[in-house]
């Protein structure tokens, strides 16, 4: 299965006029890829993502699935947003299991069940699985979103900033959980992360798309991040090949700044 974007332009009616946010976007994602999604604010990330995720629609320009249009959100697509987006009255086993239950109508009470059990013991969530989103930490919060997400097993899993509201120890330790599931036995393909954090699009990423404000082009740059996997934090930060991609993607970030 591949991701395939063709010409995407996507155009906003306001009272200070029409803004263009998206202009001729090109990309193609493949299986096996986790990509990173980059840029200053108002450059278009969270649009392009909210355009695969089928919770928009664009002006102009194909957005493919296996060369299946994407027409709308599908069982195909789980997004993780910044907000953890929890119901805020339902327990976290509520709220993993009525997501499965409506993605996977077909599946029995018992496939349900196995499968909300099997991810909220892999996010460490099981022994809480009783209480509500305000009765736990933010950090506990984002593991059921994301607990959530891969279990509708999608082919295609979205992220949005999903750890820019954490601290660093609780970022890093879901990072790395997120990684080892996705590149462990999940269904799910492919990833495509937005963030504003360069060490985070360095270490999780196969390729980082650099995105510019308008007028420049949609994509000024496409980074390949040549790090082998698996990655360990530790020694990845120390390499020196991590911090030359660090300092190309700052150096790259400064100049749309500056435009």
């Amino acid at each position: 299965m591949s991701l395939q974007i063709n010409g995407l332009h996507r155009v906003f009616n306001s009272a200070q006029g029409r803004g263009h946010v998206l202009r001729g976007l090109d990309l193609t994602v493949e299986p096996g890829e986790f990509v990173a999604v980059i840029g200053h604010s108002g450059c278009g990330k969270s649009t392009l993502l909210n355009l695969i995720a089928g919770l928009d629609h664009a002006t102009a320009g194909t957005i493919t699935l296996d060369g299946e249009p994407v027409r709308g959100p599908g069982p195909d697509r789980a997004v993780v947003f910044q907000n953890f987006s929890l119901l805020p009255r339902q327990t976290l086993i509520d709220n993993v299991r009525t997501a499965v239950r409506e993605s996977r109508r077909d599946w029995s009470a018992t496939e349900v069940d196995a499968d909300v059990e099997r991810y909220l013991r892999t996010f460490g969530l099981w022994e809480h699985r009783h209480k509500k989103p305000w009765q736990v930490s933010g950090g506990m919060k984002q593991r059921t979103a994301v607990a959530r997400a891969f279990a509708v097993q999608p082919r295609v899993l979205l992220l949005d900033e999903p750890f820019g509201a954490l601290d660093a120890l609780t970022r890093a330790a879901l990072q790395d959980e997120l990684v080892a599931l996705w590149s462990g036995d999940s269904e799910t393909e492919i990833v495509v992360m937005v963030t504003h954090a360069v060490d985070e699009a360095v270490l999780l990423a196969d390729r980082i798309v650099v995105m510019g404000n308008p007028p420049a082009p949609s994509i000024v740059e496409i980074i390949n991040v040549d790090l082998p996997r698996p990655r360990e934090r530790a020694a990845v930060i120390d390499d020196p090949a991590f911090r030359h991609l660090q300092d190309q993607l700052m150096r790259r970030l400064r100049v749309q700044r500056a435009a």
